[in-house]
């Protein structure tokens, strides 16, 4: 189920006050439609949508004014404010150390059967190890730091282990940025340790000068079961690319139509952070 909050190119109120100004701006923040950021998405034979906040231009470029306000599962780009809760609970204490004991199921993906720590986990995705994360953290003490988050719709029904993956919980390209933004700069209200561990644990992609850090998310692939044949899906990139003293938060999700679209996603939102000059 797909729930639409507003389109980009309406005014966006209170969600974008929390996206702090670089030092030097005063100015209103602007928000533009870049049309021609679509063709990335059309060139690769998929459809999708890519925002961007521009912390130095204090400002939102979209691909479009429709899908960017749509809301849909996070997948595992809620791994991310899982980390960070898992870290500030307690529930993981250190990244490196604590272990996660691989249960003997083998599932698709081989990187996922072996233990893992919290920095491989997030490396290769490993579901298994975030729903026993989840597990630990428990639903009251998870309703709490989603709803503090502010993260999309707050909604976690749907299974302790699974409502970011077939549950009720939404999120739409805007609020992945300003949950993003709000990590980036430590102004979660979480502790700055488990910010600090988060975003160090966060996989980077190296390009020239500059660096990305990012998570995808598939949904529907993320939560198949052994057996399940792998359907269409919809896959995440999201992140942050830093290039010198300029910082681009982004957010991407396009249709996934075929293998290759997969891998696809950072090479498109590579282009199109190229083309809005965050490369």
């Amino acid at each position: 189920m797909i729930t639409r909050r507003l389109a980009l190119g309406l005014p966006l109120g209170a969600l974008f006050s929390r996206l702090a100004p670089a030092a030097a701006h005063v100015a209103p923040m602007k928000n533009v439609i870049q049309g021609s950021l679509a063709k990335h998405f059309t060139d690769n034979g998929t459809a999708g949508t890519f925002v961007a906040y521009k912390v130095e231009d204090y400002a939102v470029i979209a691909s479009d004014a429709e899908r960017s306000g749509e809301a849909i599962l996070p997948a595992s780009t809620f791994k991310i404010p899982n980390s960070v809760i898992a870290l500030d609970t307690g529930v993981v204490a250190d990244p490196d150390k604590d272990v996660f004991r691989w249960d003997g199921v083998t599932r698709f993906i081989p990187e996922w059967n072996k233990d893992q720590t919290l920095r491989s986990a997030i490396a290769v995705s490993a579901v298994w190890v975030y729903q026993e994360i989840a597990r630990r953290i428990g639903e009251e003490r998870m309703q709490k730091y989603v709803d503090a988050f502010e993260y999309g719709n707050r909604n976690i029904g749907g299974g302790i282990d699974r409502f970011w993956l077939s549950g009720d919980l939404r999120i739409d390209p805007v609020q992945q940025i300003d949950f993003l933004d709000r990590l980036r700069r430590g102004v979660l209200p979480a502790s700055e340790r488990a910010q600090a561990l988060t975003r160090d644990i966060l996989p980077v992609t190296k390009v020239g000068d500059a660096v990305i850090r990012s998570k995808t998310g598939l949904i529907g692939v993320d939560n198949k079961q052994p057996g399940e044949e792998v359907r269409s899906s919809v896959g995440w990139i999201v992140g942050w690319v830093e290039k010198g003293a300029d910082v681009t938060v982004f957010a991407l999700n396009m249709d996934i139509r075929d293998g290759h679209h997969t891998a696809a996603r950072m090479t498109i939102v590579q282009q199109c952070l190229a083309e809005i000059g965050a490369l």
